[in-house]
């Protein structure tokens, strides 16, 4: 579904990701794990097309998606892939609804299609009393939530999630694990997930462990 072959990725004199190779398949949850500085979320964002890599290829539903640049990247990016960051990154002063609007709207679909299936990604999170309140008004672990229905309104073909559950504490965390498993079983969601959690690593379909740039 997702491939990365011979990825190399320099920052000025220190390089990062050197020579990285990884396959993910459609409905898999996927974890990397390993130090910190070890280029798990540089990886992540040159698969998740947020970055580019210096070598190396990456393709997507055999489309290589290193080759797609400016409008055609972006277009890929919003129809195919979800991203759910550790902190949130909703805009505050629009609502929880609204927030999870936003990718539809930016698609050009229609307006009242892409609320309704706000609507109901909420509803299916348990937000159904929430969606007209601003970011400031929810909790840590409702605001990941809202973070959720926003990546699956487009409904991509993958999820790439870096460290989301670093800024949740241990309860959410676990609703938070229990929510992408869910999403795999009732939707053959595909995740690749960035974690410094051991819990959720281990729960995932494989983890792959990252040390000085490569995958060991």
């Amino acid at each position: 579904m997702i491939s990365g072959k011979n990825i190399f990725k320099r920052y000025g004199k220190v390089e990062v990701l050197k020579g990285v190779d990884l396959e993910i398949n459609k409905g898999e949850v996927v974890s990397i794990v390993g130090p910190s500085g070890s280029g798990k979320s540089t990886l992540l964002h040159i698969l998740g097309t947020l970055d580019s890599a210096d070598m190396g290829e990456v393709k997507m539903n055999n489309v290589l998606i290193n080759s797609l640049t400016g409008v055609k990247l972006s277009a890929f990016r919003n129809k195919h892939i979800g991203f759910v960051f550790q902190f949130h990154h909703l805009l505050p002063e629009f609502s929880a609804l609204e927030n999870v609007c936003i990718p539809g709207w930016i698609a050009g679909k229609k307006k009242a299609e892409v609320k309704a299936e706000a609507e109901r990604l909420l509803n299916m999170l348990g937000l159904a009393e929430r969606m007209e309140n601003k970011p400031n008004q929810l909790s840590g672990g409702e605001q990941q939530r809202v973070a959720v229905a926003r990546a699956l309104i487009n409904k991509p073909d993958i999820i790439f999630a870096d460290e989301p559950t670093g800024n949740l504490d241990s309860a959410n965390a676990k609703e938070l694990h229990q929510l992408f498993f869910d999403l795999r079983k009732n939707f053959n969601q595909t995740f690749l997930i960035v974690t410094h959690n051991e819990e959720l690593a281990q729960l995932s379909d494989r983890v792959l462990h990252m040390k000085d740039g490569k995958i060991v």
